[in-house]
């Protein structure tokens, strides 16, 4: 059987300087400073002044952390942080910038279907339009049920994706945009009454071209609150970015902010 887009290698590394160039790794503490601000959290510890993992009163779980661009800058704020990802190269250069910075990270490979801790995280976040890459809908469920078991009472859970009111909005057949070094060309459709989306994006570089399709589920702001409360969160707020803007029309992403 073909395994699916998301279990191949190649195609996460071909995506790798597409999904973090420099100005997104930039943008991180920034990142992280507005969703600690909507999780109503403080860090332990200064940014800047790593704390150890003795000393750290907050846990903290990045789901799909990546390269660790959030995961690392939480751990410089004091969190001990656990990331999980699928992917070995990513999980590679994290575990590269945590030796280079001395910042105790755990970082395991694993897939965020199965990855449960019990009643350990304090915070938990999926940023970057991480989920809902499964085709089977009980995979989405499985997987924030595991984030409800995982976290402690009271625990908070920020999910960030492209919500399927600001696509509608802004959707485009085809489109192209410029890089560090390369041009992405993207070709959209939409099927299943706008429940999933195909992507297919076309990459060149200087003497090679590469193409890679992949797709996911389409999420609106209440069928996401509703799934999550059907996984067990209590209390879902909505906003339209990580700075807390409201989930109008002027939305650029959807974010939920789910308390057990």
């Amino acid at each position: 059987m073909t395994r699916p887009w998301y279990e191949n290698d190649a195609l996460w590394e071909d995506l790798l300087p597409v999904l973090f160039p420099e100005s997104r790794l930039a943008a991180a503490p920034q990142e992280v400073s507005n969703l600690l601000a909507l999780a109503g959290l403080a860090p332990p510890g200064a940014a800047g002044s790593p704390v150890s993992p003795s000393e750290a009163s907050a846990a903290a779980l990045d789901l799909a952390c990546g390269i660790g661009r959030h995961a690392l800058e939480l751990a410089r704020r004091g969190f001990r942080v656990t990331g999980v990802d699928r992917t070995r190269l990513y999980l590679e250069r994290a575990v590269r910038r945590a030796r280079e910075e001395w910042l105790a990270v755990e970082l395991l490979r694993e897939d965020m279907r199965r990855f449960r801790r019990p009643g350990v995280f304090d915070l938990a976040l999926n940023l970057f339009t991480s989920f809902g890459y499964f085709p089977e809908p009980a995979d989405d469920r499985r997987v924030l049920e595991n984030v409800y078991a995982s976290l402690k009472p009271g625990g908070v859970f920020v999910l960030d994706l492209m919500g399927k009111e600001v696509l509608a909005r802004i959707f485009r057949e085809r489109d192209w945009h410029r890089e560090e070094g390369f041009v992405v060309m993207e070709e959209r459709v939409v099927r299943n009454a706008w429940s999933w989306i195909e992507s297919r994006w076309t990459i060149l570089r200087p003497g090679r071209k590469t193409e890679i399709q992949l797709s996911h589920r389409l999420y609106s702001a209440a069928e996401l609150e509703g799934l999550l409360r059907s996984a067990g969160f209590c209390e879902v707020q909505v906003y339209g970015d990580l700075e807390g803007s409201p989930y109008d029309h002027n939305a650029r992403r959807l974010v939920t902010v789910a308390r057990r």
